[in-house]
């Protein structure tokens, strides 16, 4: 089956398959390497709209992006709208930006018991509020991330997205899970599929796709517009080149071992160069940059080497691994499944 472009408002999302917020991990080092492999748009970490009206060098520095990754999507969190619109301003001016997409749906606890993200899914009248004051205070198109619903006693995805559409949204991500489920249990994509007949936005199903396969199948099984992918981006960005090879027919070939080096070094190289900048903005700052760096790459590492024969060691290490050196080394571990001396 042919892909169909994306379009977000004028937006044009081609290929159809984007890489989710993730916090911790959809950095610009992180994004840009998805790109670069095929995926087609991409969103900010979720970044507080309190810190961004203030324009906090920490919350700020969420916002750095590059030209390479885009369209790219200001992924904010808070519950005033006129916070809300006040932040969207702010990235508007960046000029960074192509939408401002707003999260209704992340269960962490400490968003949650703000009354942002999942908490916004028990008041759908409040996201309209919340769409509507962006949608009149900038010019980028607005979407929401959202979940198909609190929980089983609030599954209210379709009064959600009529209110978001309602607000002036014109694209919806839902993930196929409750948020009282996080990320466990089975993902419900036959709700994603039905909103698709219930709302004029584009629709954008999200949770389940580890493998290349899935996304197809969600697309197809489903008809929705495009195809959200997180967790199962992180260490392999070669997802996205070999969904578009199954798209095409074409055969795909797995990374070699030096071709997954290189992107490991090359990840590592654009984090230390985030870390600079970062250092540059905020002079308090706990650790040297490249410290820094190692400290946020390791969660990646430890996603880039597993299934390998000595990733189980590398996992039981991964907290001691604190310099370029030691990432040479844990990767020697995973492939040769040695532990060494």
């Amino acid at each position: 089956m042919g892909q169909v472009p994306l379009k977000i408002g004028g937006v044009v999302v081609d290929p159809p398959i984007l890489l989710a917020p993730m916090a911790g991990y959809t950095d610009t080092a992180f994004r840009s390497i998805c790109m670069e492999f095929g995926c087609g748009a991409t969103y900010t970490e979720v970044v507080n709209a309190q810190g961004m009206m203030r324009e906090s060098p920490r919350t700020m520095h969420l916002l750095e992006s590059s030209e390479v990754e885009r369209p790219v999507a200001a992924h904010i969190y808070g519950k005033e709208p006129e916070v809300m619109a006040k932040a969207a301003q702010v990235a508007e001016k960046l000029g960074r930006y192509d939408t401002i997409d707003v999260n209704c749906g992340c269960p962490v606890r400490k968003i949650v018991h703000k009354g942002c993200g999942a908490a916004l899914m028990k008041d759908p009248e409040q996201i309209g509020k919340i769409t509507g004051a962006i949608n009149e205070a900038v010019k980028l198109p607005v979407t929401i991330k959202t979940r198909i619903g609190y929980d089983e006693q609030h599954m209210n995805l379709f009064e959600m997205a009529e209110q978001a559409e309602q607000g002036g949204a014109v694209a919806i991500a839902v993930h196929g899970r409750f948020a009282a489920q996080v990320h466990s249990g089975p993902v419900d994509w036959a709700t994603i599929g039905e909103l698709k007949s219930r709302t004029r936005m584009a629709v954008i199903g999200n949770g389940g796709v580890t493998e290349a396969g899935d996304a197809i199948r969600l697309l197809k099984e489903t008809g929705i517009d495009g195809v959200m992918i997180g967790r199962g981006a992180v260490g392999n960005p070669w997802l996205f080149r070999e969904i578009a090879c199954l798209v095409k027919g074409e055969p795909y070939l797995q990374p070699t071992r030096e071709e997954r080096e290189e992107i490991i070094f090359e990840h590592l190289r654009r984090l230390t160069e985030l870390a600079i900048l970062e250092y540059k903005h905020r002079r308090r700052i706990r650790w040297a940059p490249e410290k820094s760096a190692i400290l946020a790459f390791r969660g990646h590492l430890c996603r880039y080497l597993q299934g390998e024969p000595g990733w189980r060691y590398v996992r039981r290490g991964l907290n001691d691994i604190s310099s370029s050196e030691d990432v040479a080394r844990a990767i020697e571990v995973a492939f040769s499944g040695r532990q060494g001396n």
